[in-house]
């Protein structure tokens, strides 16, 4: 039986995920952005092992999260479920002053893998539009050109490939690999997505716990259960290295070195 820890996971493919890896025998903590959908969550997986409660909209929120996770005990595998769309019809900033697409989709998995106590596997959520993503990081808050929210979620995705292979690198008895879970009818992905939904979350639950051969290893992108190129900017070691500088400093926090 494994721990996993999944978030994002009160509703949609992170709510999935937990139900499969449920049924299949493990223990499960979900994650929910305030009480009243922690108890929506508890109600739709009672079999869940706990709920974590936090806004990761924020960095104190994200500090919070990743507080709650360490106190709960180490867990096997993290899947950083998390994120938003790419319908935001305009630039949104949070309290801390950040874009709130890029709070959610690439500073809150960068600062839960800084705090949280390494696991012995992580799972960043990515998606195809990372194919049409730019890795410049000269104004990654979107607060000096005009919003278009298609581009800063394709961008989103893309750092979220170089913060999964990054990590690889620096911590290779981690195993930190990526999902591309398709375009599925989810709120996010929308009524008329044309991928299949079941098998959206599939890869994530596989990767969290499987010892097959193909799941055991590290740094790869995975559709339906099988590794999928991605662009060769994700690959790139210095370009990894600079986001994870730029998260670093907007956070102040680093991530560790390997144990």
């Amino acid at each position: 039986m494994a721990r996993v820890l999944i978030t994002g996971s009160a509703e949609g493919l992170g709510l999935m995920a937990g139900q499969l890896l449920v049924k299949q025998g493990h223990s499960v903590t979900l994650h929910a952005r305030n009480d009243r959908r922690a108890e929506d969550a508890r109600a739709e997986l009672p079999g869940a092992d706990g709920v974590l409660v936090g806004d990761l909209l924020s960095i104190n929120g994200i500090r919070s999260v990743a507080e709650q996770a360490n106190d709960a005990g180490r867990f096997d595998a993290v899947l950083h479920n998390v994120g938003i769309g790419y319908r935001e019809p305009r630039r949104i900033e949070t309290d801390d002053g950040l874009s709130h697409l890029f709070t959610v989709n690439v500073l809150a998995p960068y600062l839960l893998t800084a705090l949280i106590t390494p696991p012995r596997r992580l799972v960043y959520l990515s998606s195809g539009m990372a194919r049409g993503g730019n890795v410049d990081l000269r104004d990654p808050q979107w607060a000096l050109r005009r919003w278009n929210g298609s581009q800063a979620y394709s961008d989103s995705k893309l750092f979220d490939l170089l913060l999964a292979f990054g990590v690889a690198r620096r911590w290779p008895q981690v195993m930190s690999n990526s999902v591309e879970p398709g375009w599925v009818p989810t709120r996010m992905g929308g009524p008329g997505a044309p991928d299949d939904l079941h098998l959206a979350p599939v890869t994530q639950a596989w990767l969290a716990v499987s010892d097959d051969a193909a799941a055991t290893v590290t740094a790869k992108h995975f559709y339906h259960q099988r590794q999928r190129p991605v662009p060769a900017e994700a690959h790139d070691a210095a370009a990894q290295d600079a986001l994870l500088t730029y998260c670093a400093d907007l956070t102040n926090v680093q991530i560790p070195d390997p144990l």
